[in-house]
Parts: C-alpha cells; sequence; structure tokens
C-alpha cells in the first residue's frame, strides 16, 4: 500500500469522531506563524496550540519572502495582528547555495533554473532578522501588526527569541 493510500485510511477514522468543523475561519488568537516545512517541526505541539487557533504558513527554511501572499490575506481579510517568524536548528537551508541546486537541477532534470533564488542562508540567526526586517519594512504589512523572530532548537524543543 502507497503512504498516499495510508493516509486516506487514517482520514477515514479521523472523520468518525471529527467535532471541529464549526471552527470560524479567522483563528482565534490572531497569530499567523512563518515556519520551515522541516518534518520535525510540529508547531501545534510546540507551541500548544489547536485547530482554530492560529495560522501556519510553511516554506523550506520559514522563509517570508515566500510566506507574504498568504501573511497579506491573513492580515487583511483574517483580522492576524502578530506573526511569528521560526526557523530552526539543523536546517537544510543552511547546507548548501542557490549554486549548488542550480548545478544539480541541471545535471539531474537539464533545467536551467539560475534565476530562481531558493533562500538559502548561512547563518541561522541572521536569516530571522532578515526575515523579520522584510515583513516589517513590507508595505504589505502594516506597521501596527507585531512582528517576531525565534528559532526553534530540533534538539530539545525549546524556543528562543533572536532580537534585532
Amino acid at each position: 500500500m502507497s503512504m498516499i493510500d495510508e493516509l486516506l485510511q487514517k482520514n477515514q477514522r479521523w472523520t468518525e469522531s471529527f467535532d471541529k468543523g464549526d471552527l470560524p475561519m479567522p483563528p482565534s488568537k490572531h497569530l499567523a506563524i512563518v515556519t520551515c516545512m522541516d518534518a520535525r517541526i510540529m508547531p501545534n505541539h510546540m507551541l500548544g496550540v489547536e485547530e482554530g487557533d492560529v495560522h501556519v504558513i510553511r516554506n523550506a527554511g520559514g522563509r517570508v519572502r515566500d510566506a507574504l501572499r498568504s501573511l497579506t490575506i491573513s492580515e487583511q481579510l483574517l483580522g492576524t495582528d502578530e506573526i511569528a517568524v521560526i526557523h530552526h536548528t539543523d536546517c537544510g537551508m543552511l547546507t548548501f547555495s542557490n549554486q549548488d541546486l542550480h548545478k544539480k537541477l541541471k545535471d539531474n532534470l537539464q533545467v536551467d533554473a539560475d534565476n530562481l533564488d531558493f533562500q538559502p542562508f548561512s547563518d541561522l540567526e541572521q536569516s530571522v532578522r532578515d526575515d523579520v526586517d522584510y515583513l516589517r519594512n513590507s508595505p504589505l504589512i502594516p506597521n501596527d501588526v507585531t512582528v517576531r523572530g525565534f528559532i526553534y532548537d530540533v534538539h530539545n524543543g525549546k524556543i528562543d527569541e533572536v532580537m534585532n
């Protein structure tokens, strides 16, 4: 059985006791979280939030340039007024450069993606600062929206704030 088929079976069991169909669309905590797609990061567990509490936007590295469209919708249409940017230790984005991935794509797929910025980084704390600054300076995020940055340690589960 494929993993997708296994997930569909688990979903069937989930629906038998599902009782959250009446939750409102806007997040009750008025918070949007941008974090990495890394499978070791489970925002509900590490932050103690439940369905309906927050928006969670995930992508490689938890980069906010990729998340800006979703953050704008979250803030403008669904009432969020705080944004938490959460990067993490042992992130795969620390392990390559744009040039590395451009070459890999040429070699493996015969695709020229040299114009695509995969947004890797070499300094974890600086990547958080850069993303927080990007949002604070974006004309799409109002100045009264609180934006804060954090690093999640995948080895001990602790979240530390990165000060700008």
